[in-house]
């Protein structure tokens, strides 16, 4: 990739972070205010300990992305009251997965249902991110995953594509979004400089965020980070120049899946703008 391509990438950074006891002083400590910060949402826990830690990030000047899982949501009025305490806090910005919830906790199933709710509540938030999957979905056939983004590309703003450790793969998978004129913009999900003992800590956990839940859905992907020189994400974005890159790509920024591995993540991302110029 020509440096002048990642490095406008490494500019336009999501840190995914999962609401822990410790997030919010790791985020204080380690990420720039211009970096826009997501928080997960758990089956477990429930979507209180991402609204509480949104309010709080927000209230410390940063763009907060709340994740807001159609399954977690009891019902019209509990999304309507959610709705009213994120604009409340200045939240412009919501990522509305469908999540995965057994069973869920409302008459939500996936996250069509939830954008036609909001668009009908007045549409308020100015953005609204929906969920693209380039590596197959463990329980939806590929097929269904791309009708899916089509059918919501009239309530959505942009795409967060989950975790993709094959460039190949990635452009491919950017390649038939488009043929199928899906031309939301798309954030690509790629995990940052996670050691392996850290990441497979934080997936054992039970409900730490719909990242983590995936991972563990593809027990071989771990070996990319136990194997010597096995994964390094400015690897991925090299390889994948052309995919992420081309004008028809329509590549908005990167989704970095952190972890809470914070001070990390920003080290990393400063190292490799320094050794581009930037």
């Amino acid at each position: 990739m020509a440096p002048e391509a990642l490095r406008a990438l490494l500019g336009r950074v999501r840190y995914e972070v999962l609401p822990a006891r410790a997030t919010e002083e790791k985020v204080l400590a380690h990420v720039p205010r211009d970096v826009v910060v997501t928080v997960t949402a758990s089956p477990v826990k429930g979507l209180e300990p991402t609204l509480a830690l949104t309010e709080r990030l927000a209230a410390h000047g940063y763009r907060v992305v709340p994740h807001l899982p159609a399954r977690l949501l009891r019902d019209d009025a509990h999304l309507k009251d959610v709705a009213e305490r994120l604009r409340a806090t200045g939240i412009e910005d919501l990522f509305v997965p469908a999540g995965d919830a057994d069973p869920p906790a409302g008459p939500y199933e996936g996250a069509l249902p939830v954008l036609r709710r909001l668009t009908e509540l007045g549409s308020p938030f100015r953005e609204l991110g929906i969920t693209g999957y380039p590596e197959s979905h463990p329980l939806i056939h590929d097929d269904i995953t791309v009708q899916s983004m089509w059918d919501k590309r009239t309530h959505a703003t942009y795409i967060v594509s989950n975790l993709c450790f094959d460039p190949r793969v990635l452009g491919d998978w950017i390649t038939r979004i488009r043929r199928r004129d899906i031309t939301l913009p798309v954030y690509v999900g790629v995990a940052g400089p996670v050691q392996r003992a850290k990441l497979l800590a934080m997936a054992t956990k039970i409900g730490v965020g719909e990242s983590t839940r995936f991972l563990t859905r593809h027990p071989a992907w771990f070996l990319r980070f136990a194997a010597p020189g096995g994964y390094a994400p400015e690897r991925l974005l090299s390889r994948g120049a052309q995919a992420l890159t081309g004008p028809s790509a329509a590549v908005a920024g990167l989704h970095l899946f952190t972890f809470n591995q914070l001070a990390e993540t920003e080290s990393w991302r400063r190292a490799l703008l320094d050794r581009l110029g930037g």
